[in-house]
């Protein structure tokens, strides 16, 4: 008895049609979660998400999901046309932008996973959204299964945030993991990767820290309220590092990882701002973040009252990614029964995004010096020079470079600008043979 009063309430709710656009490993697995466990949804949402239809470009390819046949459509525009909640599942930038214009414009809210497309276009998408009220949410777009943007946007709306850092692309550091925890060499940790899936199908997008600095973009643009373009975002991959300096961090008690770090700042002249910027860099093996191993992502945020917080788990997956959609999804649909507005993005604060240059940290710097009287003494005085001070050095001298020693110098805190420098002067100077190594220490208080 108790079953079928249930079942009479909720055939009760009101049906919100929800649009698919897009069916690969991520979006076949959110189609099966709404057609699987509607009633439970619908109690959640407070009403029943029917799935109105699934635009894709080809009705008979493979998928991972054995989904209804008479669900499929070619004919995207027309089935956003008719949908309350649209979800963009399709990537890249058109017509996915197109399309999902459309449904805002129409009313309709739009969950997507798009971050090329956020990092783009987000601002044209949430004014687009606001003029409508309608809600543009995209939980998916940076950590797949961590819920991120979600706190920043409002469990921390209150607090002053000063910095987030964190791994947010799963392929480069189960690349950077397998060379540190196993010695395996660059090459041979991305062959791995690419067999197991964890590359996308241009590596460089993982590798060259593209991807990264997609998500750094939207990271940014929350957690400081101000529009960061993609273009102001500081990037470097990491195809140079090599094996040599993954053991010579470990020698020194840090790890090697790949960062997307958002971080408010003072410039020299006084000036606040944002930098936002991708790098591999050196982080203390007893930091969270040195803990977090294969093809996991992290994200660390240092608040003014929360102090600091970590979200770590799934960066990538069909089901994982689905599992944010769907959250997002059902948040949707709980707008459209309370009714009102959807939540607004908070772009406002308008603080200028600061160049990398301003940024202030340490570098450990490893040169091949000539092995001679008076080299270190050269060194300290091209450091001092600019500003920059030494926190140790370290020398080796290898049986087969005759003549020549290797130096491992890690400096104090000191501006971007001035590190660069050094690096520059220290080329330039008669006793180094070659600077092999230039890589930052963050996470650091």
């Amino acid at each position: 008895m108790l079953v079928e009063e249930r079942r009479n309430e909720l055939n009760g709710y009101r049906d919100l049609r929800v649009a698919l656009l897009g069916c690969g490993s991520v979006g076949a697995q959110v189609a099966r979660l709404i057609l699987e466990h509607g009633d439970e949804l619908a109690a959640r949402a407070g009403a029943r998400l029917t799935l109105a239809g699934i635009a894709v470009r080809n009705i008979d390819a493979p998928r991972d999901v054995d989904l209804p046949r008479e669900l499929f459509t070619t004919d995207a525009e027309r089935l956003v046309q008719s949908a309350d909640i649209v979800i963009e599942l399709m990537g890249g930038i058109e017509p996915a932008k197109t399309l999902i214009l459309e449904a805002l414009q129409g009313g309709a809210d739009v969950v997507t996973a798009n971050k090329a497309l956020l990092a783009a276009h987000g601002r044209e998408l949430a004014d687009a959204a606001e003029q409508v009220g309608a809600q543009l949410s995209y939980e998916a777009a940076v950590a797949a299964a961590i819920p991120i943007l979600r706190p920043l946007r409002e469990s921390l709306a209150g607090d002053h945030i000063t910095r987030v850092l964190g791994i947010v692309n799963g392929s480069t550091n189960y690349i950077l993991d397998r060379m540190d925890r196993f010695g395996d060499s660059a090459e041979d940790a991305m062959r791995v990767a690419a067999e197991l899936g964890y590359l996308e199908a241009d590596p460089t997008l993982d590798v060259e820290g593209y991807d990264a600095a997609q998500k750094a973009t939207i990271l940014a643009s929350i957690a400081f309220h101000t529009e960061v373009p993609v273009e102001a975002v500081y990037r470097e991959g990491i195809a140079s590092i090599t094996l040599a300096q993954v053991e010579t961090a470990k020698q020194a008690g840090y790890v090697i990882k790949l960062l997307a770090i958002a971080e408010r700042i003072t410039s020299a002249d006084g000036t606040d701002g944002v930098s936002a910027r991708v790098y591999p860099a050196l982080i203390n093996r007893d930091h969270p973040l040195a803990a977090v191993h294969g093809g996991k992502n992290a994200v660390f945020v240092e608040a003014e009252a929360a102090g600091e917080l970590m979200f770590y788990g799934a960066g990538a997956g069909g089901a994982e990614t689905a599992s944010a959609v769907m959250g997002d999804l059902v948040s949707a649909a709980r707008r459209h029964v309370i009714g009102g507005p959807g939540l607004p993005g908070s772009l406002h604060a308008e603080l200028p995004i600061l160049p990398v240059g301003e940024v202030s940290t340490a570098y450990q710097i490893m040169l091949d010096v000539q092995d001679q009287p008076g080299v270190l003494a050269a060194i300290a005085g091209i450091l001092a020079e600019h500003g920059v001070s030494a926190a140790s050095v370290t020398q080796s001298v290898a049986e087969d470079t005759a003549g020549q020693a290797t130096l491992v110098i890690g400096t104090h805190v000191a501006r971007e600008a001035d590190l660069a420098a050094t690096v520059e002067a220290l080329r330039a100077s008669s006793f180094v043979v070659g600077v092999t190594s230039m890589l930052r220490l963050e996470g650091q208080a």
